[in-house]
């Protein structure tokens, strides 16, 4: 089928339209219609998504579904898929009906809070298949206004805090980034991405504001980039963001910023940093690792000091993010493999766990570990839900969540031992808090009289969870669904990657020529 990314990407913007066009009225049936609408529209996003994982053929390690045409100023409207970006299409897609039917219940400017979900839904997609750095910058900025009003609208009592501090962070650490493209696309005469991952940007070792920058130009373009992939990830220590804003968000808007919008900083990563920039990212490898491993271990130990179920789970996020960035940079087959499918599980399971605190907070309306406490005895299906999602968060053998964290230890193992024994022991402290947050939620007799009323899941709420719970076993039982896939496209990343790498001979003369610089 022709066209059918453009059809992916702008058919929940469209459908947007129409709610904001023609849908009247705030009274129940206004709100149910949204709600329908909004359904619909992600769920038959989600079908035409299947055509396309359908069509792809994963032996080619080029782009698909190539769409290429003249747009604006000289630019190209490009947007194409590889074995890498269209699992992050089909992850986009597969939560959104979910999250549309999380919300089922708000009731405050309905229309709205739908229109901000298609329109956010679109642009991810968009950032996950441009092929044109242009375009990809416009999709990648423009995804943090819809993310904005939902934590400023629908937020907590602290949002416009929380949104402002999301924005500013996510927007400066972007600005970089443009600076660089500009400078990419100067260089190299092309904005076109397919162009640029064969372009062999200069790392020859040059001077700058009186430095020695080794790797040259790579090495600048290449901390521009991670200025701004650094902070969507978010890794330590510009996470601070993140807690925050989860904290205020509504439960929809926190299933889509932990499960989809930080894979875009690891998508980045693979897609410029390692392919555009390998000398530099060979050389910043060690800083990389480290800060990682570091992160693990760090936001592992303040997710122990939590008294909020919500802030628990976003520092569980930095942590499991930290594996990603560890297996991308360990650049290697394991690492990289790992690294993709440790976001896609994490796009399951964080997105179920903040459902799970979601279930709660719309009986109780507090979040406070404090709060809750045997609700075994009244939630018996709820319990079991929330106790699956813990131990594919903590990496239980036959969850997905074990799959992803064992490849990026395995490839960071054969990159840097010590870093592996550091980041493993992160592996035991998220057992720590998450057995202690659901201990304290679920176990233990029910004493609190405020929680003696309250109810099981309904149908609805089952429903959601069950096709989490089903991709969670079955990426967990057959990790190949996902490896078969991203494999060929990383193999050849990896090949273009190491023979783009200076030999040892080449190296100690850089070395050499920077320190006569100097």
């Amino acid at each position: 089928m022709t066209n059918l990314l453009s059809i992916i990407t702008f058919l929940p913007i469209v459908a947007a339209g129409i709610l904001a066009l023609f849908l009247r009225g705030d009274d129940a049936a206004a709100q149910k219609n949204a709600k329908w609408l909004a359904l619909i529209a992600t769920s038959a996003t989600f079908l035409v998504s299947l055509f396309l994982l359908a069509g792809f053929d994963p032996s080619d390690t080029g782009f698909q579904f190539v769409e290429d045409h003249a747009w604006i100023m000289g630019l190209r409207y490009k947007m194409g898929v590889d074995g890498i970006s269209i699992l992050f299409v089909m992850l986009t897609t597969f939560l959104m009906p979910l999250t549309i039917l999380s919300c089922w219940d708000v009731k405050h400017r309905v229309k709205e809070y739908m229109i901000a979900f298609l329109v956010l839904e679109g642009l991810m997609i968009g950032v996950f298949t441009a092929l044109d750095l242009i375009l990809f910058y416009l999709f990648f900025e423009a995804g943090l206004i819809p993310m904005f009003l939902i934590i400023g609208i629908w937020g907590g009592k602290d949002r416009i805090y929380a949104s402002f501090k999301f924005f500013l962070y996510t927007f400066i650490g972007s600005v970089l980034m443009l600076v660089a493209m500009i400078a990419m696309a100067r260089t190299a005469g092309t904005t076109d991405i397919e162009a640029l991952l064969a372009f062999d940007f200069p790392s020859d070792t040059m001077r700058v504001l009186g430095l020695t920058v080794i790797g040259g130009m790579q090495t600048l373009l290449f901390l521009a980039f991670f200025a701004s992939f650094a902070v969507k990830m978010p890794m330590w220590p510009v996470h601070t963001w993140l807690p925050d804003a989860h904290v205020q968000a509504p439960t929809a808007g926190s299933v889509v910023l932990a499960a989809v919008l930080l894979k875009m900083g690891g998508y980045g990563f693979i897609r410029f940093s390692l392919p555009m920039f390998p000398v530099a990212s060979d050389l910043m490898q060690p800083f990389v690792l480290w800060l990682s491993a570091i992160a693990i271990v760090y936001t592992s130990l303040v997710a122990l000091a939590q008294s909020d179920m919500k802030k628990l789970i976003a520092y569980s996020s930095v942590a499991h993010m930290g594996y990603v960035t560890m297996g991308i940079f360990a650049a290697n087959q394991q690492g990289l493999d790992g690294a993709i499918f440790q976001m896609l599980s994490h796009g399951f399971i964080s997105g179920a766990l903040f459902l799970c605190v979601g279930v709660i907070y719309d009986r109780m309306h507090t979040r406070e570990i404090d709060a809750y406490g045997g609700l075994v005895n009244r939630m018996p299906v709820y319990a079991l839900v929330f106790m699956f999602f813990t131990m594919a968060n903590v990496g239980l053998p036959g969850t997905s969540g074990f799959v992803g964290e064992f490849l990026t230890l395995l490839g960071v193992f054969r990159a840097n031992t010590w870093v592996a024994f550091v980041a493993a022991t992160g592996v035991i402290l998220s057992a720590g808090y998450a057995l202690w947050l659901y201990r304290r939620v679920t176990m233990g007799a029910l004493i609190k009289e405020s929680l003696k009323t309250i109810t099981d899941m309904t149908p609805r709420e089952k429903w959601i969870f069950v096709p989490l719970i089903a991709m969670t076993l079955i990426l967990g039982v057959y990790p190949r669904l996902v490896t078969d896939i991203t494999g060929p496209s990383v193999e050849a990343l990896l090949v273009n990657f190491h023979d783009a790498l200076p030999t040892e001979a080449e190296a100690s003369d850089d070395l050499a020529q920077a320190a006569v610089s100097h």
